[in-house]
């Protein structure tokens, strides 16, 4: 029997190469300067406002915050051994000929966000945004060892906010937002098998599933500024529930629907439910001098909202394809300095740890994911008081792993994969601030 080898929608190739599992970290230049030290507290500017709703009130003007991250990804995958799931009559098992090492799967790509905050009163402050909270992008390319497994994979999540934050009192304000969320997704791999039972590639495909949905979410803020020169800011952004629904289609899979009795791989509309996950985080804000602050934060991804991964059910008669996840929630940690240099420049530096949300067991072609560390530095020049450019540099150092995919029954009918990863990026940002 041959089954479908297509997976849904996962961590593909090129991960986020920026953040652990397929969120995007950069959602702010002046953010990403100091590691996102700040990220829920900082008095900076509008930006931070994804983090906490709270920190719209950074305007004082209505203000206009554009802001771009180009992401250099770079993996390299060697020691790539494959088979396929041929049946016992076929043979068993067949090695997957190709290159034993993989360095062209990832693409470079640009994030973008843009804020606009309009303030009601001194102490009231309205403001939307549009954001790309999760994303992902690669293409293994449909000959290499591992097209059972995955081929390309693309993901692009955009959201749009609108938000009112309020000052209750010197101490304490207070923000909230909801979000519409729109999600598509692309999956290819090949399908089939290598057995040349029947000529070379006579029983091999390839397969695209394409599907989308809307989701819709909220988030929470407060800021506590208990004495001067101190701020703590918590910020929550809830889970987004998404019922994707989109079609499968096949190419080159007649001789291989011949053979295979028990059913037919045919074009037909496809379903799964996924649930985005839940963001909590919690920064501190210290003036150390009148020229020097302090960042810290902590921010926790509930990624185990995911544990489950896929199921996608097909309006036909074919099995349902499934793969495991076993996310499981993760913590960042940051810290980064802020430095007034003068009246025009503020310059900005910091370190992250940034924890990945897969689990050994189920590390997959799609899902080839380690921990990463962050070096970030950053700075802020001031053309006037009404407008602002903003650069910032991050080098992200993400950890060697390995992906054993041999003994997991939901591969009996992709056949086994194994491959070292290698992998890092850079990622350059740039933002413009205005204010009217």
């Amino acid at each position: 029997m041959f089954k479908i080898s297509l997976v849904t929608l996962s961590v593909a190739a090129a991960s986020s190469a920026y953040s652990a599992g397929f969120s995007l970290g950069d959602q702010s230049a002046t953010a990403s300067g100091s590691a996102l030290s700040t990220a829920a507290a900082s008095s900076e500017d509008i930006s931070f406002s994804y983090w906490n709703p709270a920190l719209f009130l950074n305007a004082k003007k209505n203000t206009f915050y554009i802001s771009g991250a180009y992401i250099i990804p770079k993996m390299d995958v060697s020691n790539i051994e494959a088979t396929d799931a041929s049946p016992s009559g076929l043979g068993g098992p067949q090695s997957i000929s190709g290159s034993s090492s993989n360095t062209d799967s990832v693409d470079n790509t640009i994030v973008p966000s843009l804020y606009y905050a309009m303030p009601l009163s001194d102490d009231t402050v309205a403001g939307f945004s549009i954001n790309a909270p999760f994303g992902l992008s690669g293409d293994y390319g449909d000959d290499w060892a591992g097209k059972f497994h995955a081929t390309e994979t693309g993901l692009q999540d955009i959201a749009l906010s609108f938000s009112l934050a309020h000052r209750v009192n010197d101490w304490f304000s207070a923000g909230a937002s909801v979000q519409v969320h729109k999600a598509e997704v692309t999956l290819k791999s090949q399908v089939g098998n290598t057995s040349s039972t029947f000529g070379a590639g006579a029983l091999e495909g390839s397969g695209d599933i394409e599907a989308d949905d809307i989701g819709y979410g909220y988030s929470l803020g407060v800021l506590f500024t208990p004495v001067k020169g101190t701020r703590i800011g918590v910020g929550y952004r809830s889970k987004i529930d998404f019922d994707f629904e989109g079609d499968v289609k096949y190419d080159n899979v007649a001789t291989l629907n011949s053979v295979n009795t028990a059913y037919d791989l045919i074009n037909t509309d496809v379903s799964d439910s996924l649930t985005f996950p839940d963001v909590l985080t919690i920064s501190l804000e210290q003036a150390l001098t009148p020229k020097l602050k302090l960042g810290l934060s902590v921010i926790r991804t509930g990624w185990s909202s995911m544990d489950e991964g896929l199921n996608i059910d097909f309006d036909s008669d074919q099995p349902n394809s499934k793969l495991s996840f076993g996310f499981e929630d993760q913590w960042m940690y940051s810290a980064g300095l802020t430095y007034d240099y003068s009246k025009k420049l503020t310059l900005r530096t910091g370190i992250a740890r940034d924890n990945s949300p897969v689990t050994d067991e189920y590390r997959s072609a799609r899902t080839p994911d380690g921990d990463r560390t962050w070096y970030s530095v950053g700075g802020t020049y001031h053309f006037t008081e009404m407008s602002s450019a903003t650069f910032a540099y991050t080098y992200v150092d993400i950890e060697d792993v390995s992906v054993d995919r041999t003994d997991l029954p939901e591969d009996s009918q992709r056949g086994t994969y194994k491959a070292d990863y290698s992998s890092s990026a850079s990622v350059i940002s740039l933002a413009y601030n205005m204010s009217f």
